[in-house]
């Protein structure tokens, strides 16, 4: 048992080593603690207050790493791979300048002949000589029958990404997504006559009940091969898509946030929305834009489903119309001189920078989040 001593006084004499039982902690069998100290092989001992026994500093190259072999001369396997990979890129970029240059030298006579504006004019009559025409209609269409398909996918593609990574079993997760999956495999031409042979005929009830909605967007003009039948068919079509990318996202959050939220007593949808949802947000947001450029230039499709009009237009998605797509395809048997084959290579380009744009827009959203880059 340690004794305890006394704090001396100022002045006083100093204090007695410390002992234990009786004996003083200096010395043990003759080795004094305070005049000798044991004697080790000498090596570098490595302590706070002295320096690292190992140093820092990097040690020399690996010679014939990377791309430059032995002897400093680069490899020919990685010179050939390179240049390959870069004169892909290359190709692509140049494909893409080719295809605007056409549209442009193919549409510009045509719109230049044009009797109307070609931006706000609803006609669409390319008669060669006596040319009216305007995207106006067109536009319109094809916007909010994508719009109208992403207000419909976007939530369903979301609650099934969160469905299959955080609340269903593996056994019944793996084949839900397989499903899915599927479904971005069948043609496009499938899904049209599916639409306008079954659809469109289910989802008329549908329409007239939201007709009653006293908005001018809901006005019934059509109760069959409407823009709504066209969206709804669209949004099946791109809910493989949207629901793909959002899987993966959701898949990919660090495990950490779900365990930090989870251990401050967050409930299971508390974690979803203050971990896995912000985390997600930019893989939903672009899965969400490359479905849209997938809606903007469906054709066939929308070519069945949706019926054609003439003026003029209504505001309403409960009427017929014809997007940039389907309206070239509905008029290709015009294709027999160059002025109203201008007419529609015209529509072709404003399809092509819409989509264009889209897909940029997707591409700039992702690239803010380091996590997707």
């Amino acid at each position: 048992m340690t004794e305890r001593t006394s704090k001396p006084e100022p002045g006083g004499a100093p204090l007695p080593p410390p002992s234990i039982g009786g004996e003083s902690v200096t010395s043990t069998d003759g080795f004094d603690l305070e005049h000798e100290a044991p004697h080790y092989p000498s090596a570098e001992i490595v302590g706070s207050s002295q320096p690292l026994a190992v140093g820092l500093t990097e040690g020399p190259p690996v010679v014939g790493a990377g791309l430059v072999g032995a002897g400093g001369k680069s490899r020919v396997g990685d010179r050939v791979f390179s240049g390959l990979t870069t004169g892909s890129a290359g190709f692509i970029i140049l494909l893409v300048v080719l295809i605007a240059t056409f549209l442009l030298i193919k549409a510009v006579p045509s719109i230049l002949d044009d009797k109307d504006n070609f931006f706000t004019s609803t006609n669409w009559s390319p008669e060669a000589g006596n040319l009216h025409f305007g995207i106006a209609s067109l536009l319109w269409v094809t916007v909010i029958i994508s719009i109208v398909a992403m207000v419909i996918a976007v939530p369903i593609a979301v609650a099934v990404a969160l469905f299959i990574t955080q609340y269903a079993p593996r056994r019944i997760a793996r084949p839900v997504a397989y499903i899915l999956d599927l479904l971005a495999a069948i043609p496009s031409i499938v899904y049209g006559v599916w639409g306008a042979f079954t659809l469109t005929t289910a989802l008329e009830p549908v329409q007239r009940v939201l007709s009653h909605i006293p908005i001018p967007i809901f006005n019934l003009e059509h109760a069959t091969g409407t823009i709504f039948d066209g969206a709804v068919v669209l949004a099946v079509m791109v809910l493989p898509i949207i629901t793909a990318i959002s899987r993966d996202v959701f898949e990919r959050t660090p495990r950490a946030n779900i365990e930090a939220a989870l251990a401050l007593g967050a409930t299971k949808w508390e974690m979803i929305r203050i971990a896995v949802l912000p985390y997600g947000r930019a893989g939903v947001v672009s899965g969400s834009m490359l479905g849209l450029g997938r809606a903007l230039g469906e054709t066939i499709a929308v070519y069945l489903i949706v019926s054609t009009v003439s003026p003029p237009f209504k505001f309403s998605i409960f009427t017929g119309g014809s997007t940039f797509a389907s309206q070239i395809a509905n008029g290709a048997a015009e294709f027999n001189n160059p002025q109203s084959t201008g007419a529609y290579i015209a529509a072709g380009l404003v399809l092509f920078v819409l989509t264009f744009v889209v897909n940029s827009a997707a591409r700039a959203i992702v690239n803010r989040k380091k996590d997707f880059v």
